[in-house]
């Protein structure tokens, strides 16, 4: 078990310390300690997502495609044999953010093993699951992006399933790691086919005379933000050559907390004014936050 020490809600809003919430109770973000043997530690038996709350329009919150997020999430734990509760840890979202009193934030949940044994067998495993919240983006961010191609490749989904497993994500700490080492933002994965997989933790598209293509490829995320920007736009989703994009007129990526970012730079090609994924990036924007009545149904209000 993590030692914890429970803490009040109305004592931490008074701090500027969030409240996570742990295993069915608020304590105070840097309060929880792991001990050394947590499994999820050695070997990433743990399942993340990330999500995001946006302020809306009539001065409230609302989480955007929590019930998405959570059932991809169950569909990760379950792999672990860990009993996720998608009813729960959506509850516990909510709850969350009002005790932090965020609007505009980033949500993390985790589900890991924890202790019982250092082995491979995970059935004797305690299990856990917490809620953070964060006042602030990560990631891409919407600024325009230089990528670059990695000598890395992405891990196949007949290896690992594509979902957000933790252990999973060194590969893209990897690929991450030397592009900046290269002067680039973020790395683009590429087949032995030469056909574009998806970025580090974003999705791609494409614009070429004016019409909008998704990157479709068995080994990347199924993104929830990529299955947005399609509905949004009407994109055809198709597998796409390194060659074709290159000859793009415009190129984005899109994920939770890189929203629809455009890519300024793909190595030695530059790309000019991208005023397609400006304007999806401006719908996205009304949509998230409640301006679009069409597309409600997507907030859960906070």
């Amino acid at each position: 078990m993590l030692s914890t020490a429970p803490a009040s809600i109305s004592l931490r809003l008074d701090t500027q310390t969030p409240l996570i919430w742990f295993d069915g109770e608020f304590v105070a973000a840097d309060a929880p300690e792991a001990p050394l043997t947590t499994h999820a530690m050695h070997y990433g038996t743990a399942v993340f997502e990330g999500i995001r709350s946006y302020a809306t329009a009539d001065g409230g919150a609302a989480v955007f495609r929590l019930p998405e997020h959570m059932e991809r999430m169950r569909k990760g734990a379950e792999l672990f044999g860990i009993d996720f509760d998608v009813e729960r840890a959506s509850a516990a979202t909510v709850q969350t953010l009002r005790a932090n009193g965020h609007r505009d934030a980033y949500i993390r949940p985790l589900t890991w093993m924890g202790t019982g044994t250092i082995g491979l067998d995970v059935d004797p495993l305690s299990q856990h699951l917490m809620i953070a919240t964060m006042a602030k983006v990560v990631h891409l961010g919407g600024a325009r992006t230089r990528l670059t191609v990695s000598p890395w490749k992405r891990n196949p989904a007949t290896s690992l399933p594509a979902l957000k497993l933790s252990g999973a994500y060194v590969n893209s700490i990897l690929a991450k790691r030397e592009a900046k080492q290269r002067g680039f933002d973020e790395a683009l994965f590429t087949d032995d086919k030469g056909y574009v997989v998806e970025c580090t933790g974003a999705n791609v598209f494409m614009v070429k005379n004016g019409a909008i293509t998704s990157v479709e490829h068995r080994d990347a995320l199924p993104g929830i933000t990529r299955d947005t920007m399609i509905a949004l736009s009407g994109a055809q989703s198709r597998e796409v050559t390194l060659h074709e994009l290159l000859d793009a007129d415009e190129v984005f990526v899109c994920g939770t907390a890189a929203e629809a970012t455009p890519i300024a730079v793909l190595d030695r090609r530059e790309f000019g004014d991208n005023p397609v994924t400006r304007e999806l990036s401006a719908q996205y924007a009304r949509v998230v936050r409640g301006e679009d009545p069409r597309y409600r149904a997507w907030l859960t209000p906070v």
